[in-house]
């Protein structure tokens, strides 16, 4: 399997973009572990390695990236996007309507229910997004 490097240069390519630092900086920090960043919070973790890039850069990268599906914007719950980079396997959200905090998981039931509805329907899933709200523990712990 590609790296995400690679995937960034083959779409990069096939779209007729140039690569630049900049994209693979964007790129690299939103695949760092498990993280859900807002544009600003992504413009500043990115600033920590390259402190010329500007806000603008940053939104601009990210609607490139997301063409390029090597990005998602969730609405986790918030009023505005958290991006992060696509992972190769499925995974889904847990919100804490508290605190905000984001908890990816993943379950084999969800590709139960895909293989229901598409006996029962007769469709071709090809993408899932499952949201799931509530109180983490800490808040829920905190309201006890």
């Amino acid at each position: 399997m590609a790296s995400l490097d690679e995937r960034l240069e083959d779409a990069l390519r096939a779209s007729g973009r140039r690569s630049t630092t900049q994209r693979r900086l964007i790129l690299e920090v939103l695949a760092e572990g498990s993280l859900h960043l807002d544009a600003s919070e992504l413009h500043a973790r990115v600033r920590e390695r390259d402190p010329s890039i500007s806000l603008a850069t940053v939104y601009r990268t990210l609607a490139v990236l997301k063409e390029l599906g090597l990005v998602e914007e969730h609405r986790l719950g918030q009023d505005h996007g958290l991006y992060e980079a696509i992972h190769d396997e499925p995974h889904y959200h847990f919100t804490c309507l508290r605190c905000g905090k984001v908890i990816e998981f993943d379950t084999p039931l969800v590709e139960l229910i895909e293989q229901e509805l598409a006996e029962r329907e007769g469709i071709g899933v090809t993408r899932t997004h499952l949201l799931v709200s509530g109180y983490c523990a800490e808040c829920r712990a905190a309201t006890h």
